[in-house]
């Protein structure tokens, strides 16, 4: 079993994992958009045209979850690179893990929960912003008393379960699917020698490919629900 590769900095503990892996992921994130974004024309060529469905895509899941028009000018952008960042997030792991000793130095940083965790509250900071600037403070707090008053504290516990439903499902696939490769990969492969290593390569890639195709679904989830809840802040109860 790994350890974590953590740090203190400040009397604050860090992990290096989640820190390079994001890092590296934002950076791949910046090279494609600068490199499909390039001499941009009136006739799209086709690297223009996969930035141009990309974003179509992204702006799809807003206009289709948020009808405030104000909002859905802000949240486009955001939606679009959550998706690619979460997106790029979940498949590392699986193409590239690097250990050293007992320590995981790089894996999907999505298969940590606190990654995900702040994924999950950005949105709901989001929702509470666009909230207020929508109906003004009072107005706002104001909704958690509909439709009846005696809703209000499960109005309240709702914010708590968005945030851990919307952070642990995406933390809990990505994760699953890492372990499994893992157990496939250094557990039931060398078992019984080369005889366990050729059967399990046909299954290791079968479940890698679906992996590819969680990884992919639940970039999309994600992004649809933070559209949901930040669309529920904006729209009058």
């Amino acid at each position: 079993m790994e350890k974590p590769f953590v740090f203190e900095f400040l009397g604050l503990k860090f992990d290096l994992v989640g820190i390079i892996g994001s890092t590296l992921m934002a950076l791949v994130v910046l090279f494609i958009c600068i490199w499909l974004s390039r001499k941009v024309e009136m006739r799209p060529n086709k690297k223009q045209n996969v930035l141009e469905y990309l974003l179509d895509f992204t702006d799809g899941i807003v206009r289709d979850n948020v009808e405030d028009v104000d909002a859905q000018k802000h949240l486009s952008l955001y939606a679009f690179v959550l998706f690619l960042f979460i997106w790029f997030m979940n498949q590392l792991g699986l193409f590239l893990e690097v250990k050293v000793d007992d320590f995981m130095i790089i894996k999907s940083p999505t298969a940590d929960p606190v990654t995900t965790m702040s994924f999950a509250m950005m949105t709901l900071l989001l929702s509470f912003t666009f909230g207020i600037q929508k109906f003004g403070t009072g107005g706002y707090l104001k909704n958690y008393l509909a439709p009846v008053w005696f809703l209000l504290p499960v109005n309240i516990i709702e914010e708590f379960t968005n945030f851990l439903t919307l952070s642990l499902r995406l933390y809990g696939n990505i994760y699953a699917g890492e372990v499994l490769l893992t157990l496939i990969g250094n557990r039931l492969a060398p078992s019984l020698g080369i005889s366990t290593m050729v059967l399990t390569a046909p299954l290791a890639m079968i479940w890698q490919g679906f992996s590819v195709f969680i990884g992919s679904i639940q970039a999309y989830v994600f992004v649809t629900l933070s559209m949901v809840y930040i669309g529920k802040k904006v729209t009058k109860e």
